[in-house]
């Protein structure tokens, strides 16, 4: 190998270096808090109390593969949502942060 190769790696390894690592604290975050998050979905039970992403409370009654029907007042009005659109339930520490 030439020497001018060996001086240009020496030259670009820390530059490449620090991307990786820029990359890896980035990315290693974020799938850990979506696996939560799935975790978090995967658990929904009928009795659970949930925010919505659009800020709607209510309690679960009815839980299908990607639909989740959810109890919102008093008037027992019902609303059917996709699973994905539940942010938080209310006991439960996850959340969806999509900042």
């Amino acid at each position: 190998m030439p020497a001018s190769f060996i001086q240009s790696i020496s030259t670009y390894l820390p530059i490449i270096l620090l991307m990786v690592v820029v990359v890896a604290i980035s990315i290693i975050p974020q799938r850990r808090k979506d696996k939560k998050f799935k975790q978090m979905l995967d658990a929904l039970k009928v009795g659970d109390r949930v925010k919505t992403i659009g800020g709607i409370y209510g309690k679960v009654i009815r839980v299908k593969e990607d639909l989740v029907t959810i109890e919102t007042s008093s008037e027992k009005t019902q609303i059917e949502f996709a699973k994905d659109a539940i942010a938080a339930v209310e006991n439960g520490e996850v959340s969806k942060d999509t900042k």
